[in-house]
């Protein structure tokens, strides 16, 4: 009887042996499946913060490709506004009087010098702001005064232009300074 005893002491030592390594196998299981949820779980966010940096990189991309081309487009700004200064003092020579013939010959040299810069501002996308006669835009007008229309003339137009005004291609350099009609 000893034999059985301990034969059955033997098997219940061997199956708590097995019930334990069953025990530490499903909690080894249990642990490695809660680590690889935990994994795929930080795949997945690293895999989303990737895709969101991939996205602000192309923005970033184009933002600044934008830019480089508005930069391109407007190049000519500060020079342009600098230059219509010159433009109007040659214009409002041309207008003056001349009696003698030297002066003839200077006014058409002015003529030839306005005329070429008038070409190398149209070259660089500067052209002038139409006003007289059209309908008054805050956008591109600035009003000095309202005069009441005449006859033919509409209300809130333009009667007369006292400066110019200059555009770069859809930029205001200068507004026109106009009178309004009432």
């Amino acid at each position: 009887m000893r034999l059985t005893e301990k034969e059955n002491k033997f098997d219940s030592e061997e199956k708590n042996e097995e019930l334990e390594e069953n025990q530490a196998t499903s909690e080894t299981e249990e642990k490695s499946d809660s680590e690889v949820a935990e994994l795929k779980q930080k795949f997945e966010e690293l895999e989303d913060q990737n895709l969101r940096l991939q996205a602000e990189i192309q923005n970033m991309s184009r933002r600044n490709k934008k830019e480089r081309e508005a930069a391109v487009r407007y190049r000519s700004q500060d020079l342009g506004k600098e230059m219509l200064p010159v433009l109007d003092n040659l214009e409002r020579a041309l207008d003056t009087e001349v009696t003698d013939e030297a002066g003839e010959s200077l006014k058409q040299g002015l003529e030839m010098v306005l005329e070429s810069f008038y070409r190398a501002l149209n070259s660089a996308g500067i052209e002038e702001i139409e006003a007289e006669g059209e309908p008054f835009d805050p956008n591109f007008h600035e009003a000095y005064a309202q005069v009441p229309a005449e006859d033919g003339q509409e209300s809130g137009h333009v009667a007369q232009v006292y400066e110019k005004g200059y555009k770069l291609h859809d930029r205001v350099l200068r507004a026109a300074k106009v009178t309004v009609t009432e």
